[in-house]
């Protein structure tokens, strides 16, 4: 069965072709740029096929014409024709309290989509743009919305509640709604079928540190508690965003400086996390080779960014009454050595014990702590177009029947 996951940015379209249920890719690739100058296609075949394209690929439905012109065309295809995809899934970061799972794409759905936009402004229209686009090029092939929330729509009241007027969330559904979920959900099912233990009876915390980061405290199959809140700005320190912040510093820097709300949510997503700290980069290993060549900021930074993740794992312990697993996933968690054992050390209290060499891994699943710890540690690379793909063959099956 052939699904092909859509992933539909601001100025950018990613994209996967998958055979399920086995989840071989047999092609990927992006589309950048689109309303830019200089836009272009990358795709990469699974025997090695690559090619790049650069046109005037004006909106998103012109860059998901060169994607299915790409993956069905003689030279560089994976299909012979549009009619060997079977389904398409698409990424949609924000879901509010409505969908609590991956759902069919329908009118109803799509101006539940539309109503969500308020929630993702940056994020929910690109990704309805790449429904439309798609809706309107394979009107026959059936569509599924996959949304970053929804694993984290199992947190209880006292999780995702917010200490403002009760008014506020009645009338706005201001709350905690958590993303990274299709992330959570894969690495740490994942982790458990390494260890080969049940889903449902382990207590795990998730660590996706990526340029945006986030954490998850997973109970018995559920979220229950999640580090990002209404918006990606909350809990860690991540490459541009500040993470958790008192209130009345963003409002006495906007008095200070007598800039308004947009300049201020500017400055909290863009210039702040490591990149405001060290004033080095965003970038993790740009920053850990500023800290080794003595620079003093980029020490502070990353003192600072791994102390967060290690408080984040105590307040989860303590939610869950200990913790059995504790999974790294994303570019820095399945990358940085450094990271996973400044945030591991001295750890023993709760059951972390690491073990250096086996810890001295990149990109690949691994188990990283000793023998002797009593919380399995491990290292498990993400793979969020795979959920999206299994979640919308599920809906293809259903149709069949």
């Amino acid at each position: 069965m052939n699904i092909l996951v859509i992933n539909s940015g601001s100025s950018s379209i990613k994209y996967q072709l998958l055979d399920m249920p086995e989840g071989k890719v047999f092609a990927k690739g992006m589309v950048d740029k689109i309303g830019l100058h200089g836009s272009y296609i990358i795709n990469d075949r699974n025997d090695g096929d690559h090619v790049r394209l650069e046109g005037n690929i004006i909106d998103h439905q012109m860059g998901i014409e060169y994607i299915l012109g790409i993956i069905s065309s003689k030279k560089h295809g994976s299909v012979k024709s549009f009619s060997e995809i079977d389904a398409v899934g698409h990424r949609v970061v924000h879901g509010g309290e409505a969908f609590h799972g991956s759902v069919l794409i329908s009118k109803t759905v799509v101006e539940k989509l539309e109503e969500c936009v308020d929630l993702a402004p940056l994020h929910n229209p690109a990704n309805l743009k790449g429904i439309y686009a798609m809706q309107e090029l394979l009107p026959d092939v059936l569509q599924v919305g996959a949304f970053d929330t929804a694993f984290h729509q199992t947190m209880p009241a006292h999780s995702f509640m917010y200490a403002i007027p009760y008014s506020l969330y009645s009338k706005y559904s201001i709350r905690r709604y958590g993303f990274h979920g299709t992330s959570h959900r894969y690495v740490s099912q994942r982790a458990c079928e390494i260890l080969e233990v049940d889903f449902k009876k382990q207590k795990i915390v998730t660590c996706h540190l990526g340029n945006g980061a986030s954490m998850a405290a997973i109970q018995n199959g559920k979220s229950v508690d999640t580090s990002m809140g209404l918006t990606p700005v909350e809990g860690l320190i991540m490459g541009t965003r500040s993470g958790d912040l008192d209130l009345g510093v963003l409002t006495y820097i906007m008095k200070k400086e007598s800039i308004g709300i947009t300049t201020a949510n500017t400055l909290i997503n863009k210039f702040s996390g490591m990149l405001g700290v060290s004033g080095v980069s965003s970038d993790m290993r740009e920053i850990e080779q500023a800290a080794e060549e003595g620079n003093e900021r980029a020490k502070l930074a990353l003192d600072m960014y791994t102390y967060r993740i290690r408080k984040y794992i105590g307040a989860y312990a303590t939610a869950m009454g200990g913790i059995d697993i504790l999974v790294f996933t994303g570019g820095v968690g399945e990358n940085s050595k450094v990271v996973r054992l400044n945030v591991c050390t001295d750890l023993d209290f709760i059951g972390i014990q690491m073990d250096i060499e086996k810890n001295d891994t990149r990109g690949k699943e691994a188990k990283i702590c000793s023998n002797k710890s009593r919380v399995k540690v491990l290292v498990v690379p993400t793979n969020e177009e795979f959920v999206i793909a299994q979640d919308t063959m599920k809906f293809v099956k259903k149709k069949k029947k």
